[in-house]
């Protein structure tokens, strides 16, 4: 009787997985555009080994979706509800024989993986392999050879590439070098190939203290994939082909560079994975996606008023806006010299404010108070002796302006994390940074750990080792090649749809009239075409805390892709982006929103409303976005 009952039982279980797989056979798959990060069992979803993955994940557009080994492990049937894996650095330097046979089958079978510098690289006991990776298959290239090279197994280097792969990899003009012209959307759109300058050898660079050095293993034999990076012991990156599937080789610490305010290279082979290799669906990080500059003018005394001046007469002021900060007290280098931009005193100072704030112009607060005293106490004082001198700036900016001050500057760069918590507790809600250079607004770690939760760091951009333009002049570049590198960074901006930070001092700009105003002048075709606009800070951060409210979710019927998407408020400016080599044009099902085609994507922008819904057809199923 007992054994009727457990074949019955039995029986009825297989009909109803049977029938269960036959109705989820026609079902939509909702999760057909997600990027599975692997982490060990037993790992909190917000250690922030993992968060560093899911916020540059978010703030690409994209949905990085942690899970555990074990549930990767054992899928229902093998079938892997993803558009592609992660295995990340630091994190996951253990794994077990299993795993790497389950992520080897995997890749086989079709599937796309990025594999990241020492993941997997150590057995669940801690012993690393004999001879090389477990994972050196897979990554095409032979690496962590400890037998043979014990501990110069790692080694670190100068990273180069091409400037091919920088602009894939949407790396900005500067933070590469040397850097060619890049050609514009509207010269790319009229077809005239031969503007496209010649791909060159290019350098990845950082900004002031000396060269950029990466740690990356050691690798040996011939490489069949292609090489995206090198440095002088091997192939830092490459995207090698595996059986059906393929495999992106990251040789670089990526979790860790982030976690320590080196976040580009995460976040551009990221978004180098989901685009290029495969073709994902992203929202957007400019509002109406349009991409821009930020133009963060440091005032640190009144020896910058007669230069502000001399600007009123300057085509600057005829665009806009920008975001202008100032250090706002009497004085300037040390307590009771005099030498301040003064405020609340100064009629002079007063009036150029009010002009700035008739303009459209957001004013910010350069540090606190002091400039000079300010920097130099600011990470060695007690901080309660130092919180004052913030409060005093922001609120003598915010009595002549009527305005809330929401965003800041470090005076000489010199920020520690109280300065940005006292920030984010007292309503800012961006910052300039001169950590992460070369990428767009983030929410920073430091020292393994995120700074804020609503506040945004603004990255500086610079030319080689050069940011502000007397440092330009001081360093050796020549006008030209300043006048070619604003050129190149607002076609970059443009192009790619991003935003990106650089920043002056009146004084030091005055030298570079004739560079600016025929930089301008550019700046200023752009924006009569659509495609370029000056952001400030606060509109930015502001835009971006609304967008992380945007809930979105892919769903795929055979051929047919459709996303719907809400907001508790409004979704109007958020903008998807959907290659159109890959996808038909999209149709509005749901909501108001218009389609408009850029280069080789269809660009979705939500009008008004709370939500919206719209479909698309893959005409490309050579990168089908679930396996």
């Amino acid at each position: 009787m007992k054994r009727r009952a457990i074949i019955v039982a039995g029986s009825l279980a297989l009909v109803l997985l049977v029938t269960w797989l036959w109705v989820a056979r026609d079902r939509p798959r909702s999760s057909a555009d997600r990027l599975l990060l692997l982490v060990p069992d037993g790992t909190s979803f917000s250690d922030p080994r993992v968060t560093v993955w899911s916020d540059a994940g978010s703030e690409e557009g994209l949905h990085v979706v942690p899970v555990h080994d074990s549930e990767f492990l054992r899928p229902l049937l093998g079938e892997f509800q993803c558009a592609g894996v992660i295995l990340p650095d630091s994190i996951h330097q253990r794994a077990s024989d299993l795993f790497i046979a389950t992520l080897r089958r995997f890749v086989a079978q079709g599937g796309k993986l990025m594999l990241v510098y020492d993941a997997g690289t150590f057995s669940l006991n801690g012993s690393y392999a004999a001879r090389r990776s477990r994972l050196s298959d897979l990554a095409g290239v032979d690496y962590a050879l400890y037998d043979a090279l014990g501990d110069k197994t790692t080694q670190w280097g100068s990273v180069k590439g091409t400037s091919a792969i920088v602009g894939e990899m949407e790396i900005p003009p500067g933070k590469y070098y040397p850097f060619p012209s890049e050609t514009s959307a509207s010269d790319s759109a009229r077809g005239a190939k031969d503007s496209s300058p010649p791909s060159v050898e290019v350098e990845l660079r950082r900004y002031k203290y000396g060269e950029l050095l990466y740690p990356s293993f050691v690798t040996s034999g011939q490489y069949s994939g292609e090489v995206l990076f090198q440095s002088k012991v091997g192939i830092v990156a490459g995207e090698h082909p595996y059986k059906a599937g393929s495999v992106l080789f990251v040789n670089l610490p990526l979790g860790y560079l982030k976690g320590n305010t080196d976040g580009l290279p995460m976040h551009a082979f990221l978004k180098y994975f989901a685009k290029h290799v495969l073709s994902l669906p992203f929202l957007e990080s400019v509002p109406d996606g349009v991409g821009g500059l930020v133009l963060n003018w440091h005032v640190d005394s009144n020896a910058a008023i007669k230069p502000l001046q001399q600007m009123n007469a300057w085509s600057l002021l005829r665009q806009g806006p920008y975001s202008i900060h100032i250090t706002a007290g009497p004085d300037a280098m040390a307590i009771g010299d005099g030498r301040g931009v003064n405020v609340e005193h100064n009629p002079i100072s007063q009036a150029l404010i009010r002009k700035y704030l008739g303009l459209g112009y957001a004013i910010g607060s350069h540090g606190g108070w002091i400039h000079n005293y300010f920097a130099s106490h600011v990470d060695k004082d007690d901080p309660k002796n130092l919180e004052q001198f913030l409060a005093l700036n922001k609120n003598a900016l915010e009595h002549v302006t009527g305005k809330t001050v929401a965003e800041y500057s470090a005076p000489d760069g010199n920020q520690p994390g109280w300065v940005t918590h006292w920030l984010e507790s007292h309503g800012f809600v961006a910052y300039y940074f001169t950590g992460d250079t070369g990428m767009g607004p983030t929410q920073g770690y430091r020292g393994g750990a995120r700074e804020g939760q609503n506040i945004w760091a603004f990255p500086i951009l610079h030319l080689d080792r050069a940011a502000g333009f007397e440092e330009m002049g001081s360093e050796g570049y020549s006008d030209f090649e300043v006048g070619r590198w604003l050129d190149a960074i607002t076609t970059f901006a443009s192009n790619h749809q991003t935003v990106r930070l650089i920043y002056f001092h009146p004084p030091g700009i005055l030298p570079y009239q004739h560079v600016v105003e025929d930089w301008l002048h550019q700046t200023a075709d752009l924006r009569a075409k659509g495609t370029f606009r000056w952001y400030t800070m606060t509109e930015l951060a502001n835009f971006l805390n609304s967008r992380k409210q945007v809930e979105w979710k892919v769903s795929i019927r055979g051929k047919l892709m459709s996303i719907k998407a809400t907001h508790p408020q409004n979704l109007e400016h958020a903008t998807w982006h959907l290659s159109s080599a890959k996808f038909a044009e999209p149709r509005i099902i749901q909501g108001s929103a218009k389609v408009v085609r850029s280069q080789d994507a269809w660009m979705i922008v939500a009008g008004q409303g709370t939500m919206l819904q719209f479909e698309t057809q893959d005409i490309d199923q050579s990168k089908a976005l679930t396996k």
